[in-house]
């Protein structure tokens, strides 16, 4: 029989600030907790804390410039809101630059390599203790639906996906595509109990060892979609006025062919 998985949130931990040691301020609460971590475990990390211990905290004055350096492109502009893709490969609002849980007067970018971030924890914590997987997550909203949940921006020691194709399912048909994005289900498991408001930033998650294993796994990297796989890469109004333009191009390039010029 499967081990029934588990979650729960380490309370007590203090305010994170620029420099603080995230490992030693992990181990400490899940020792609080009477529940150590064990082999097997998987660390699901809010990137606010990730972000404030590594001093990626700007003034607010400055979030305009924070958005614009950390975007690659635009993918839709709706009034004030810019969804974009940021540097590394996320697309969403604002490039990710949050003012939520930080302090007043200021704004928090993402982490600057969320996969090394979660590397760096998960190697600190296996070399004196207990092989777990660490995943950073941090909160999205989706295409075509309302409300956001929590993703997998970094990971590290976790098989972020479930290969299942190739196999069969339950009625003997092979399956073709199905590939579960494990990493994004347990950070969205682990929002379940962290939540926004409780100041919970990390949760452990016992119970799935089988998506635990080596640290040169691929990371949350590899979970975006490659460009030229998507479907999907502007917002409507911004596919329309890429196609009106690339259209209003080609008929004077037609034009200028058909013209027969002084010989004509």
């Amino acid at each position: 029989m499967q081990q029934p998985m588990s979650v729960w949130a380490l309370p007590g931990m203090p305010e994170v600030h620029e420099g603080d040691d995230l490992v030693a301020i992990i181990v400490s609460a899940s020792a609080a907790t009477g529940l150590a971590l064990r082999d097997g475990d998987i660390l699901v990390v809010t990137s606010k804390i990730v972000s404030k211990a590594e001093g990626r905290s700007r003034p607010a004055a400055e979030r305009a410039q924070a958005i614009d350096s950390e975007t690659v492109r635009v993918v839709a502009v709706r009034d004030q809101t810019r969804i974009v893709e940021n540097r590394l490969g996320i697309v969403g609002a604002a490039a990710g630059v949050d003012a939520s849980n930080v302090a007043a007067g200021t704004v928090l970018l993402l982490p600057e390599d969320p996969d090394q971030s979660a590397r760096t924890i998960a190697a600190a914590i296996r070399a004196t203790g207990p092989q777990v997987g660490v995943i950073i997550s941090d909160t999205l909203g989706r295409p075509w639906r309302e409300g956001q949940t929590d993703i997998a921006i970094g990971a590290a020691g976790v098989r972020v996906f479930d290969e299942l194709i190739g196999e069969a399912d339950s009625a003997g048909r092979p399956l073709a595509v199905t590939r579960p994005c494990w990493a994004d289900e347990l950070a969205g498991a682990a929002d379940l109990i962290t939540r926004k408001t409780r100041r919970l930033p990390v949760a452990v998650i016992r119970g799935l060892a089988d998506a635990v294993g080596p640290l040169s796994l691929p990371g949350a990297r590899s979970i975006v979609r490659p460009s030229q796989r998507d479907m999907f890469r502007l917002g409507s109004a911004e596919a329309y006025d890429a196609g009106f333009a690339a259209g209003a191009q080609s008929r004077e390039h037609r034009s200028g062919d058909d013209d027969p010029g002084e010989d004509g």
